[in-house]
């Protein structure tokens, strides 16, 4: 095979001067250089050892693997009057005895100085989420990032692999692409995403990469129906005997069709009378949320405060603390007289808006910028903190509040939301010394 000698264009480094030019080299030329093939130790040594004679300055590197199948490129830019022809026999001579693929092409300086520019534009994170995940989802959210004309750099496996055995309920499949390009109109997008992943029963998640994205330090949890899997005032309700009225009432609620203080005040006169020492066996008896002590575990582990901030009752809201080992607890406290519960809470109500300023107070307490906060709630009286906290969450939500919301996530457990910090199982493995 011929060597190809190409011509001398203009060439830089990203952010170099023209006097810069000048001492690097005007016609440096530069080579891309992709091998391919099954997975052995000590490739990239092997390469770049092959290339170290000959002085060449590497520009770009990647190096992927998946399945025992590598693959690796290098981008070298040549010292100036220097022949490519025996750097490319000794790539392609060592790479036949390794029974690796390897091509080698001339990076025209106007395609390098392209890809320099690239790297300026806004960068984003497209995270799919569900119990198995198909060609077909990948198919149909590919084609929306080419839509949007941007450009996938990277796509990896978030999620451990599954077993042959796995129980179909509890398996979890999480793909994260990393884009790049112009967005004029985020929001579109959005929509985009948000149509196809109820078409597809899936999960998509869009956000901007930022430098937060995996520097979050505090998150914020409704409690019912989002930490557990009831509603404890519907629980109370039923052993009251008004367990249907109390239902409606806190349904229309976290659709947004009720004002919250209100509707609640209302529920809670339905339970005077009621036994206080069925708060106790209630308590007893919570439905923990698939994922939520991994996913607090986990957090603990990685230094996060965390806290609850709930429309429901300050007693259940202590038991989940002592549970899951939460930071913060802010609640409704339930007015007990004589052993009785008397239908009135103590102290001001802990509705929407009551939330977000909680939310505020914890973060300026402890030192925590509002773009660091994680907020997570099902409900339309979460909206106000989904909505002042960097990453919003809606979980498991109704409709109104999945469109509102910056996030939604309904396919998978709490512990879900690692993989919107970009952080993947074999991570939190390694994290937990497994």
């Amino acid at each position: 095979m011929a060597a190809p000698r190409f011509g001398g264009g203009h060439s830089s480094l990203p952010g170099a001067s023209n006097h810069d030019h000048g001492r690097r080299g005007l016609n440096q030329e530069m080579l891309l250089i992709s091998v391919s093939g099954a997975e052995r130790p000590g490739l990239a040594a092997e390469l770049t050892a092959l290339l170290a004679p000959h002085a060449v300055e590497i520009r770009d590197i990647g190096h992927a693997v998946i399945h025992e199948q590598a693959v690796l490129g290098i981008v070298v830019a040549l010292p100036q009057a220097v022949d490519p022809e025996p750097i490319l026999k000794d790539v392609l001579f060592r790479a036949h005895e390794l029974g690796l693929v390897v091509r080698c092409e001339p990076m025209a300086p106007e395609r390098w100085q392209d890809w320099v520019k690239r790297q300026g534009r806004s960068r984003y994170i497209v995270t799919l989420l569900a119990r198995r995940l198909s060609a077909g989802d990948l198919a149909r959210v590919t084609a929306i990032v080419h839509r949007h004309g941007l450009r996938i750099d990277a796509m990896r496996r978030l999620s451990g692999g599954l077993s042959v055995a796995s129980e179909p309920e509890r398996t979890r499949s999480s793909v994260e692409l990393a884009l790049r390009g112009d967005l004029p109109d985020q929001q579109a997008i959005r929509a985009e995403f948000l149509a196809a992943s109820a078409e597809l029963g899936i999960d998509i998640a869009f956000q901007l990469d930022n430098v937060y994205r995996r520097n979050r330090r505090l998150i914020c949890f409704d409690m019912d129906s989002t930490l557990i899997e009831t509603e404890v005032i519907d629980d109370l309700a039923r052993i009251a005997g008004v367990g249907d009225e109390v239902a409606a009432i806190t349904e229309q609620a976290m659709r947004g069709e009720l004002d919250f203080t209100a509707s609640f005040r209302r529920r809670v006169a339905l339970l005077e009378g009621l036994d206080a020492g069925v708060l106790e066996q209630v308590a007893d008896t919570l439905p923990i949320t698939e994922g939520a002590e991994r996913l607090l575990a986990c957090l603990k582990q990685l230094g996060y405060k965390t806290a609850i901030l709930s429309g429901g009752f300050q007693y259940f809201g202590r038991r989940l603390q002592e549970r899951l080992g939460i930071d913060y607890v802010h609640a409704n406290e339930l007015e007990i007289v004589a052993g009785r519960v008397t239908g009135r809470v103590v102290g001001q109500v802990v509705d929407g808006d009551r939330k977000a300023a909680l939310l505020r107070e914890i973060a300026a307490a402890e030192h925590i910028t509002l773009d660091q906060v994680i907020a997570v709630g099902d409900g339309a009286n979460d909206l106000p903190m989904l909505s002042i906290a960097g990453l919003g969450i809606a979980f498991r939500a109704k409709p109104m509040v999945r469109e509102s919301a910056e996030q939604s996530l309904s396919e998978l457990g709490l512990d879900a939301i690692l993989y919107l910090l970009g952080f993947t199982d074999e991570d939190l493995a390694h994290a937990a010394g497994e």
